[in-house]
């Protein structure tokens, strides 16, 4: 019986280990793009990072926190999570038929729509999100 015991106890300790290197194994740089295809205003580009398999919104959090450029604000919705209602004080409208569209540019330039928001979505390396102020 010790020794199914211990293989067992070393099984789960091996596990912990490469799930810890994983986890601490660094940051994921990603781009942040802001857009406007209603008014056509200047893009701005952001740097920032997530975590090893983070979620966007911390990687947005991380860059509101560490540059008085970029501000977001976010609804969080009971049934999808949350999702922008604003970036750099321009928010979205239902009246004026205007959102925050997320997009994602990888790095072979292919250019994705998740389809999950900014609650969801984990970031690859050198992914270039692009936070796009559109019409409906």
């Amino acid at each position: 019986m010790k020794t199914p015991t211990l293989l067992l106890a070393a099984l789960l300790l091996l596990l912990q280990i490469s799930g810890i290197s994983a986890a601490s194994s660094g940051q994921t740089p990603i781009g942040v793009l802001v857009t406007n295809s209603v008014t056509n205003a200047p893009n701005n580009t952001y740097s920032t990072y997530v975590t090893y398999r983070g979620i966007l919104i911390g990687g947005l959090r991380r860059l509101q926190n560490a540059n008085t450029g970029f501000k977001f604000t976010y609804i969080e919705d009971p049934n999808y999570g949350p999702y922008l209602q604003s970036v750099n004080g321009l928010d979205g409208c239902t009246q004026e038929r205007t959102y925050w569209e997320l997009k994602v540019r990888k790095p072979n330039g292919k250019v994705i729509r998740p389809n999950v928001g900014i609650g969801c979505y984990i970031p690859s390396a050198n992914d270039q999100i692009i936070l796009n102020y559109n019409k409906y």
